[in-house]
């Protein structure tokens, strides 16, 4: 595994000040009710209305997108403009597949902290649903040459050519989850991952149950209700919480399930496996001299950040390398992450990230230690449930996951903790937050 270790280096504090998100709705085979923009904008609206400061007082707005729509190129842009920050506001959207909405607090991160900037609204939207269909290459040129045909006859000779299987449009989305340097599509990584740490089906099944029933109890306690916001679509439909969750989830029904891409013997599954999912996310990053000005209250702090990479076949382990490296260089055990949020592509990814920290061999080998850094207790991971429970909308999540983590942190009394996710493509992020 090869690795690339970001230095920490020293500069203003950067302070999370507050977050909002939306629901994630549940796609269901056609286009949702929202855009990216829309999500985006839907989410910033009422995150903006319970701030101190005017709109027009940020300094720029970052927004991570992976599925950007035709009609909506820089959606960063878009929504800036939509949420009223002004014609003058800088916004740009990036991309950096599923750490979009965490790379969007990282660059905002340091254009605070190098003295650039004072204060960023930084997010990540994702609208899988509308991710568009695609014609096949030989369709394309079937099309081109009825195109360029300038005489009757032409374009009959190239009418009679026309097969079937032209108007079957490939999805867009299976083509963007397939890895195109090791042909393999995410769901395959997660199974070389499980196969690597001897994960069980029944291991994946129990995770992803867990996952249901912890954010059907969030949302029951109503530990959600701070962070979601209500969205309302343009035919006065409400959506109010994340829509995928199944609280009657057992592990006797997803026993049921067929392997999804390795059958008959897979351990990756439906049940087991991120749902594809609409959704936005926002959260408000200033500094010390912005708190000040504007009378902000910032809830934490940002310590430090970590991104790696390595093989694209086995992505799913980055971020049992981006936390690793981030604890030992803040001299922390696992002991002392008190709560972790590790975006959910797959349970047997995750559960393949805390097998790696006590694998001898991965420990030594990924960081040059002789011991393991040991075992994560469960009781500290993703407490309200992730992406196999709420969906991964995937320019979204990484944000998402900042986000909770803070709240959660605060719910529950605590101080530190660690938020972090693979990226397909084989990188991962992680940022270690601190309570105020």
């Amino acid at each position: 595994m090869s690795l690339h270790t970001q230095a920490n280096h020293s500069g203003r504090p950067v302070y999370i000040v507050d977050g909002a998100r939306t629901p994630f709705i549940k796609a269901r085979g056609k286009p949702g009710p929202f855009t990216p923009v829309d999500l985006a904008v839907q989410a910033g609206r009422p995150l903006l209305l319970r701030q101190p400061v005017a709109a027009k007082n940020f300094d720029r707005v970052i927004l991570g997108c992976v599925n950007v729509i035709a009609a909506e190129m820089n959606p960063a842009r878009i929504a800036a403009l939509r949420l009223g920050l002004g014609d003058t506001m800088p916004a740009f959207t990036l991309q950096i597949n599923c750490g979009s909405g965490m790379q969007s607090i990282e660059t905002a991160f340091r254009y605070i902290r190098e003295g650039n900037d004072d204060l960023i609204l930084a997010g990540g939207a994702e609208a899988l649903s509308h991710a568009p269909l695609i014609l096949q290459d030989e369709a394309t040129q079937w099309l081109a040459g009825l195109a360029q045909a300038r005489s009757i006859p032409g374009k009959l000779k190239q009418l009679i050519k026309f097969k079937p299987s032209f108007a079957k449009p490939e999805i867009s989305l299976k083509k963007g989850l397939t890895d195109p340097v090791v042909e393999l599509n995410m769901g395959q990584t997660a199974e070389l991952v499980a196969n690597l740490f001897n994960i069980s089906r029944a291991e994946a099944d129990a995770y992803a149950v867990r996952s249901h029933l912890r954010l059907a109890e969030a949302q029951k306690q109503g530990w959600l209700d701070h962070e979601v916001v209500p969205m309302i679509a343009s035919d006065g439909s409400v959506y109010s919480q994340d829509d995928g969750v199944r609280p009657d989830s057992t592990v006797e029904h997803l026993a049921k399930l067929k392997p999804a891409f390795e059958r008959p013997y897979g351990k990756v599954t439906a049940g087991n496996s991120s749902q594809i999912t609409d959704g936005a996310s926002w959260v408000i990053l200033a500094s010390e001299e912005a708190v000040k000005k504007y009378g902000l209250t910032p809830k934490a702090v940002i310590v430090d950040s970590e991104w790696s990479a390595l093989e694209p076949e086995i992505m799913g382990l980055g971020p049992a390398i981006s936390v690793g490296r981030l604890a030992l260089r803040n001299q922390m055990t696992l002991d002392d992450i008190e709560l972790l949020e590790l975006n959910e592509a797959f349970s047997a990814q995750v559960l393949g990230c805390l097998a790696a920290w006590n694998d001898k061999d991965f420990c030594q080998k990924v960081f040059g230690i002789d011991t393991v850094l040991g075992e994560f207790d469960h009781e500290r991971l993703n407490i309200d449930g992730g992406a196999i429970s709420l969906g991964h909308p995937v320019g979204t999540s990484g944000n998402r996951v900042v986000l909770h983590l803070v709240n959660a942190l605060a719910r529950k009394g605590l101080k530190r903790g660690i938020a972090t996710q693979c990226i397909g493509g084989g990188q991962a992020g992680a940022m270690l937050i601190e309570l105020l």
